[in-house]
């Protein structure tokens, strides 16, 4: 007997359907450990076929790099599902986000009846982090799926056999690049990670950073900070769905475009190193209003290319004046560069990426969220509750 039925999903997000466990082939011909497995080999793999080479050397088991590429794209999907759902418990929430090292202050209560004074010990402060960035994807165009279909037809003509029809052909993408998004949340010391990769576009990622939110209980945050590059979208969404107490736009973004000017300015002529290191001190210990009033002083005696570079330099400030935050927050001892979250995009991309890789973009979107699940210390606790529902 054959089942065969309609799956039904918004564009760009993602479905989750229960009975799919019950009927999928996958789960009945591969036991969880299997399944675990071919994911995890596949992390470090250059290609599936390299994966099932590795399974098959591993133990013994004889499977062909298509099938791996199903198992691994059918538990991308279901990983992908649980994630931007909040369906994994992660373990940790905003009370688990404590500073080290921070004395706490205490205060007095006076008692009208006894006179007494009790030192009362306030919570342990907590800090959230949250992060978010675009990633281009290497995707399939619909010039290279006709390619590669008419490739498959004529070697399933050459072969003599008869061989089931093929599906039907899904829609190529339109541009060899899809820009993904990648979502991050971490508390100081980034031991507490949660990492999610979307598809879609900046609307929906402002639904997914404020699901986060509800996930890991950001509003009970003490402090939540956003240091993001600076990109328009982000912060919309970030002020949109109200996530965050603060948006820092992040320092080394900052820094790259001032190098730009100075390059321009200068050239390699080592006064405009000095003219860089004078800038970053005024804007360290001074602030972006006395940064902004040196470069418009400057302003006044440039002209051609530096005239054009520094107005640049101005203009790229004045538009982020507001989320420029450094000096007040170095003061309180808060990070200001979102390194964490930039590491997060080359982390969840590294299986995507690479020479002859093209994707799906549905696909690429379930590669990356195993590595996020990785990435986020979850993949014990996601296959530990798989074994368990499969039992």
């Amino acid at each position: 007997m054959q089942l065969k039925r309609v799956r039904w999903a918004v564009q760009d997000e993602t479905s989750s359907t229960p009975i799919d466990a019950l009927l999928d082939e996958a789960e009945k011909s591969f036991t969880c450990g299997i399944r675990e497995m071919l994911c995890r080999l596949n992390q470090s793999s250059s290609s599936f076929v390299k994966t099932a080479a590795n399974i098959a050397r591993l133990s013994s088991i004889d499977i062909s790099g298509e099938s791996v590429r199903q198992l691994v794209e059918y538990e991308g999907r279901k990983v992908t599902n649980q994630l931007t759902r909040g369906g994994i418990d992660i373990g940790w929430s905003s009370a688990d986000c404590t500073l080290e090292n921070v004395p706490q202050k205490s205060s007095a209560s006076s008692s009208a009846a006894s006179g007494a004074v009790n030192d009362q010990q306030k919570p342990t402060p907590t800090r959230v982090y949250v992060g978010c960035d675009g990633v281009k994807v290497p995707v399939v165009t619909q010039a290279e799926k006709t390619k590669r279909r008419t490739t498959i037809k004529l070697k399933r003509r050459r072969s003599g056999k008869k061989c089931r029809p093929l599906p039907a052909a899904r829609a190529g993408s339109d541009q060899q690049y899809k820009e993904a998004r990648i979502v991050v949340a971490y508390n100081e010391s980034q031991t507490l990670r949660l990492v999610i990769a979307t598809r879609g576009d900046c609307e929906v990622t402002g639904r997914l950073m404020r699901s986060m939110a509800t996930t890991i209980k950001l509003d009970e945050a003490t402090e939540s900070i956003a240091n993001i590059d600076g990109a328009p979208w982000i912060r919309n969404q970030l002020e949109f769905h109200n996530i965050v107490d603060k948006i820092n736009l992040d320092y080394y973004h900052m820094k790259d475009n001032a190098q730009k000017a100075r390059r321009e300015m200068f050239g390699e002529d080592e006064s405009g190193a000095t003219w860089l290191t004078a800038l970053t001190n005024i804007l360290m210990e001074q602030g972006v209003d006395a940064l902004l009033s040196e470069l418009l002083t400057q302003k006044l005696t440039c002209s051609g290319r530096r005239l054009q570079a520094l107005e640049q330099l101005i203009g790229y400030i004045s538009e982020r004046r507001e989320i420029i935050r450094y000096r007040e927050l170095r003061a309180r001892g808060i990070q200001i560069g979102s390194g964490p979250t930039e590491a997060q995009c080359k982390t969840t991309t590294q299986r995507v990426k690479g020479r002859g890789r093209r994707w799906d973009f549905a696909n690429a979107e379930c590669m990356m969220n195993l590595a996020a699940l990785e990435a986020s210390n979850l993949w014990d606790n996601y296959w530990g509750n798989h074994a368990k529902n499969a039992a």
